[in-house]
């Protein structure tokens, strides 16, 4: 197809597709808060911003778990960990993760889709062999976060070695794959950027030296609460290395947004843009000195659920689908995202999985929708409410049986008093911890409970159910 057809094709909205392209960017250790889009005041996000202002914004966004290769298991499968049966970081080459599972590329693939993979994978330990359901894979090949150096990558399952920034590197790519597309067949094109991922260096110092001068005032330094436990990747004490790891932070989330525009103005040229369903999102959060802490859902002994933990930016994108301008605010996760892609291709929807689509929500309809979001991390659960309650139940585990937690957000949005033992809350305590243990007996699979799951399956030589710590410190 020539430029000047396509540009005739992207004015012409008869001549396309009735199905659209899917582009879904999901990268690492993203919290909602930074992003322009999202409130924050220092952050230069152009493509997300336009995304958001263009199509829809979900507010109340979360991941189905606070640590990577769980949440990117349910984006994949659209279950919940303890049904796809992956509950920590794969450090281990021997876990099979979501091997021989049936993955959202499989399901767009059989429905006509061209499929391609550019950047993170983390479906098991090693990004070399290309997973079933995907035309093109372009993914790390050892599964490395280093910013900036030697990049080795698997492509097809040939061995490349690039030297460089990460980030152009997988949206040269994710290039490579768009211009290969056939006009007969539309595309499903995942990327999987790192950049917002430790370790906090080697970012393009042209985007880190303006925010030197920063007062990141949108990042409160608090001291730690020790009703989440004890912190096991605190905050740097030291005032000037905690603001040079900000200032990474900031120029990551500012080098993703570039590439992210390179690829939108890839579409606009090719006249693709009008009919790709474009989709921004994390695996989950990310705490850069709130609460004291640095990381995620494993910053913390036990593990935690904490807001910047568990609240993702999620954009969505695609004229025709999607109210411009729209504000979503009912909670959604990554599951409802799967839910989502598969609609929005005309593909079945998975019976067994919990997630609903999005497409009525990103329409502006009245639609009747959840009214609280469940998560898991290991032998932890959590139901959050849309009125501000948080209650997370706890199992034993190796390394001891920790204390519930019951926090209310409307009075304390920090999170720092456990209320678990407030008789003021003991009804609704006992209400929450009831439709949670309904809400997962509906979802586990036997054999893939994380309540087990920590006494058995080895993820990674850091699990924190195996931190050796006081339970009672907690």
């Amino acid at each position: 197809m020539s430029i000047e057809d396509a540009i005739n094709r992207e004015g012409n909205p008869v001549a396309e597709r009735s199905r659209p392209n899917i582009l879904v960017f999901l990268t690492d250790d993203h919290g909602q808060w930074a992003a322009g889009c999202y409130g924050n005041r220092a952050l230069h996000t152009p493509s997300m911003d336009w995304l958001a202002l263009t199509g829809a914004r979900c507010e109340n966004a979360f991941t189905p778990c606070p640590v990577c290769s769980p949440a990117r298991a349910s984006f994949w499968t659209g279950q919940f960990p303890s049904a796809h049966g992956v509950h920590d970081h794969l450090g281990n080459r021997d876990h099979p993760g979501i091997t021989g599972q049936t993955n959202l590329a499989e399901r767009l693939q059989t429905e006509g889709y061209r499929t391609g993979l550019s950047g993170k994978w983390h479906g098991h330990a090693t990004g070399a062999q290309r997973q079933p359901g995907f035309d093109y894979w372009f993914s790390q090949w050892g599964g490395t976060n280093a910013k900036f150096g030697n990049q080795p990558f698997s492509e097809n399952g040939e061995r490349r070695e690039f030297y460089g920034h990460q980030a152009p590197i997988v949206t040269d790519a994710a290039i490579r794959f768009l211009r290969e597309s056939r006009d007969d067949a539309p595309f499903f094109l995942f990327v999987g950027y790192t950049e917002t991922h430790s370790p906090f260096s080697t970012l393009p110092e042209r985007l880190a030296a303006p925010h030197r001068a920063d007062c990141f005032d949108d990042v409160p330094r608090e001291g730690f609460s020790g009703c989440h436990g004890r912190p096991k990747t605190a905050a740097p004490d030291d005032e000037a290395a905690w603001r040079e790891q900000l200032v990474q932070y900031y120029a990551a989330v500012e080098a993703l947004d570039e590439q992210i525009g390179r690829i939108l103005d890839e579409l606009e040229a090719t006249g693709q843009l009008h009919n790709t369903l474009i989709v921004y999102t994390s695996d989950h959060g990310h705490m850069n000195g709130q609460h004291g802490l640095l990381c995620k859902g494993n910053a913390t002994v036990p593990q935690n659920f904490i807001e910047e933990s568990i609240r993702i930016p999620m954009l969505l994108r695609q004229p025709d689908l999607v109210r411009e301008g729209t504000e979503v605010n009912e909670p959604v996760d990554h599951c409802d995202l799967h839910a989502t892609l598969l609609a929005s291709a005309g593909a079945k929807a998975n019976s067994s999985a919990p997630g609903k689509s999005l497409l009525p929500l990103l329409k502006g309809e009245e639609v009747v929708w959840r009214d609280f979001q469940l998560g898991e991390y290991g032998n932890a659960r959590m139901i959050r409410t849309s009125l501000g309650e948080k209650l997370i139940k706890r199992w034993p585990g190796p390394n001891g049986q920790f204390r519930d937690e019951f926090y209310d957000l409307k009075s304390d949005p920090r999170e720092t008093t456990n209320r678990i033992d407030d008789p003021e809350w003991q009804a609704r305590i006992a209400e929450l911890s009831e439709k949670l243990d309904s809400e997962f007996a509906q979802l586990e699979r036997p054999g893939c409970s994380g309540i087990e799951a920590v006494f058995r399956d080895l993820f990674n030589p850091q699990e924190p159910w195996k931190q050796v710590v006081n339970p009672t410190a907690s």
